[in-house]
């Protein structure tokens, strides 16, 4: 909720630039200024915002897993989101940093990782 309502205060701002610039026949300005505060708006939430409103407000994130892993778990350390995904293929578990902006993404390759997923369990009945 926070995510949407940050961006409604953006394009709010940039609407009332253009529109009061406008009025006085400053067009070119208006329509300037209001792009200037788009991408300061952009910017200020991808390499800040974002992740905070996540973690703290209950923002709103999508994180795709990449194509042949699983997901496993994820875990926030301070203000970046760590996601592991297990890929059957090479029997590895992969952990990714989701930090602010994406600048300084961290990974950690755990070489045979084997974790206990539910489908690669033997299937068990009643005791008899």
């Amino acid at each position: 909720m926070i995510t949407y309502f940050y961006w409604m205060l953006v394009i709010a701002i940039a609407m009332a630039l253009l529109y009061f610039l406008g009025r006085a026949d400053q067009w070119k300005n208006g329509l300037v200024a209001a792009l200037v505060v788009f991408a300061i708006g952009w910017a200020a939430y991808f390499f800040h915002f974002q992740q905070v409103f996540v973690k703290h407000y209950g923002g709103v994130m999508a994180i795709t897993v990449p194509q042949g892993q699983h997901h496993i778990a994820a875990t926030w350390k301070d203000d970046n989101l760590w996601i592991e995904n297990y890929e059957p293929k090479t029997n590895t578990c992969h952990f990714n940093e989701y930090s602010r902006g994406n600048l300084l993404q961290g990974k950690v390759t755990i070489k045979n990782c084997s974790p206990l997923l539910p489908a690669a369990l033997p299937a068990t009945g009643p005791a008899k």
